[in-house]
């Protein structure tokens, strides 16, 4: 352990007791706002546009990205928790300006089209539960979420993430109520195959959107907001990292991962018996979902549904927007936190708030949201295992990492992710 990791040990201890209760829900925080954040609307279409058309072909692929999801995650965060810097402040450390510069842009263009595709898919499960017109909702939506996150702090934001979290359960609930053979789903679960007539490019859609960019820079990001929410105001302080620090995030990480790919899971499982069953396979947006899942699986199951793609919206937005403020400000030296007023972060807000604002102009624009998904996929295909490998490079450099350097096992797992991703790339551009 370092003499700044003893320091913050020291603190730590030094710290009101808990209640055993407090202390387990304390351990739930980055790695688990994280994960949750990884099923944005995108990624809830891109599961049940898998299970439309393949049934419950692509399940397995809910285990198989689990581990080098939370490996990449976890590496993530220990770099914001031992360097007290987000990932583009430790990245600047190793690569010129001009990179960081074109990571910087195509993380805000990748992540403002998801924006904008999150808010039409928000949009549009608002106006099947009211009928008002979908263009209300975007404006209302996308100016409302950039609004507080401008105006509350971290701590709060945080917490209201950690419970918009909770939406995903409908998901969970949709799949029992879709009365599953688990015998079946089982044995779809263990056989891994690629089905034929474009499974790979979906296999590479799941893949793309289960591990992406913008969760690396939010997961160190509030690492360091953590800190300073517990007045590490200076680096200093921030940096180094007890070993029980270390271990609670593994956990939370791991829990966060694990239901990001639960997620998964059962939407699949909802979309396959229900859609897929009947011989409905081509649907393209969430809306079309909804509304072909009310007469097999019922009202209820379409409400929860329609219901959870608001909620995980409300959660995925605010990582979208933030994660670019972060690699902007980092890059640029910008004052930048979530617990900044915003006259004194100008420029970090400013990036935000312009994500959010060119989101809302792409549904004014009509501009259609597949596609738009399709991009957003291809940009993350190309720059993930690209940043992937400096991510690696900074966890493994003992001097960056000031003597607490990723694992070996960890070092391994995240190596095999970037070699998969880069297979994922190569096999995007041929499809």
């Amino acid at each position: 352990m370092t003499k700044k990791a003893s320091a913050k040990a020291k603190a730590a201890e030094s710290a009101p007791p808990k209640s055993r209760i407090r202390e387990y829900l304390s351990i739930l925080g980055p790695g688990f706002i994280t994960g949750a954040a990884d099923d944005d609307p995108s990624g809830i279409a891109t599961y049940s546009i898998a299970g439309a058309q393949f049934g419950t072909g692509l399940l397995w692929l809910s285990w198989f990205s689990w581990p080098l999801m939370a490996a990449v995650q976890n590496m993530c965060a220990r770099i914001g928790m031992v360097t007290g810097m987000g990932l583009a402040g430790a990245l600047r450390q190793k690569f010129p300006k001009p990179v960081m510069i074109v990571v910087c842009v195509s993380l805000l263009i990748a992540n403002t089209i998801n924006v904008g595709s999150d808010l039409t898919a928000m949009a549009d499960a608002a106006s099947l539960l009211t009928g008002l017109s979908s263009h209300i909702y975007v404006v209302l939506f996308g100016l409302g979420i950039s609004w507080a996150i401008v105006q509350f702090r971290y701590y709060q934001i945080a917490n209201v993430l950690k419970w918009l979290a909770l939406a995903l359960a409908a998901y969970i609930v949709t799949g029992f109520l879709s009365h599953p053979n688990w015998s079946d789903i089982l044995h779809s679960f263990v056989t891994v195959r690629i089905p034929s007539a474009g499974g790979f490019a979906t296999v590479v859609a799941i893949l793309g959107t289960t591990i992406s960019p913008y969760l690396f820079f939010w997961q160190s990001a509030q690492e360091v907001e953590e800190d300073k929410a517990l007045g590490r105001r200076i680096l200093i302080q921030r940096q180094g990292a007890t070993n029980k620090q270390l271990r609670n995030r593994k956990i939370d990480v791991a829990i966060g991962t694990f239901f990001s790919n639960l997620i998964m899971f059962f939407v699949i499982i909802c979309t396959a018996l229900t859609l897929n069953a009947h011989g409905i396979t081509q649907v393209s947006t969430t809306k079309e979902v909804a509304r072909a899942l009310e007469p097999f699986a019922g009202k209820f199951a379409m409400l929860l549904y329609t219901v959870g793609i608001i909620g995980v919206g409300l959660l995925a937005i605010p990582t979208l927007t933030g994660s670019a403020a972060y690699a902007f400000s980092e890059t640029f030296r910008w004052r930048h936190g979530l617990d900044e007023k915003w006259w004194h972060a100008r420029a970090f807000y400013g990036v935000i708030v312009l994500s959010g604002l060119v989101g809302i102009g792409m549904d004014w624009l009509n501009v259609n949201p597949i596609l738009a998904l399709y991009w957003t996929a291809v940009i993350n295909g190309v720059l993930a295992p690209f940043l992937l490998v400096g991510v690696w490079l900074i966890a493994g450099d003992k001097k960056i990492m000031l003597g607490q350097p990723s694992t070996r096992l960890s070092l391994i797992t995240v190596g095999l992710t970037i070699l998969i991703m880069f297979g994922v790339c190569v096999g995007a551009l041929v499809t």
